[in-house]
């Protein structure tokens, strides 16, 4: 199955960026109105990938980045034995794609955990773009910088935390970037699997499992399905601060 691609008309084109209400988090603040034209004439069209498809594949040449601006995805790697490694998971606001800018060829696979919507965005063009408005190159510069501390933060994960930190520091880190969406930072459902979170963490299935049990047990979290509640944050970041004493 191939995602579904919808070009935009030129009125939607030049509302691209400068109406979206997710411009604050993909785009730089402070941009003049001549600047955002200029990046609304990027933003070629708009790809919809239907839950459990791929917007890339590893391997796949390089030649765009994507702003999520619906759904949710996650990013994996295949292992040499099979198994699939998870490596991330974006969420609406957040870029895709960068694996590929060093090797022109995506490195691990996109795919959508739920129906989601994409802005397509050349990356030669932006390239050229950022030339020409410095404060997108610095801004670009900063999501790439975000996304190397992110892989470094998730290093420590798996170097230095037990089971049950990897987990609360997951959940505090998916209720911070709710929050500056604009949702919960205490409610909100997991798009992923406990298999696709213990394969990011670097945990078995029954680790994970065993893991929510008893954050339930100790009132730190609520946990229905896939609906997580928060009702102990503090206590949450009291497990992460313990280590770091």
């Amino acid at each position: 199955m191939h995602a579904q691609v919808v070009p935009l008309s030129v009125p939607a084109l030049r509302e691209a960026c400068s109406q979206c209400n997710l411009r604050e988090l993909c785009l730089p603040v402070g941009l003049s109105e001549n600047e955002l034209d200029q990046l609304d004439q990027l933003v070629h069209l708009r790809k919809k990938i239907h839950r459990g498809q791929h917007l890339y594949r590893g391997g796949d040449a390089f030649e765009a980045i994507y702003a999520i601006k619906t759904g949710f995805f996650k990013t994996d790697v295949l292992l040499e034995d099979g198994r699939e490694q998870v490596t991330g998971f974006q969420m609406a606001g957040e870029i895709l794609g960068m694996d590929g800018i060093g090797s022109e060829k995506h490195t691990c696979n996109a795919v959508a955990l739920e129906d989601s919507e994409v802005c397509v965005i050349p990356f030669t063009e932006l390239e050229e773009y950022s030339r020409e408005i410095s404060a997108l190159q610095h801004h670009f510069h900063k999501v790439m910088s975000r996304e190397i501390v992110r892989d470094h933060g998730v290093m420590m994960l798996l170097g230095i935390m037990r089971a049950e930190e990897r987990l609360a520091a997951f959940l505090l880190n998916l209720s911070q970037r709710f929050t500056a969406r604009g949702y919960s930072p205490t409610e909100f459902n997991l798009r992923m699997t406990r298999n696709e979170i213990g394969s990011y963490l670097g945990l078995k299935l029954e680790t994970v499992s065993r893991a929510f049990s008893r954050f339930q047990e100790e009132g730190l979290i609520t946990v229905h399905q896939k609906h997580i509640q928060i009702r102990d944050a503090a206590g949450l970041k009291k497990l992460l601060s313990d280590r770091r004493v």
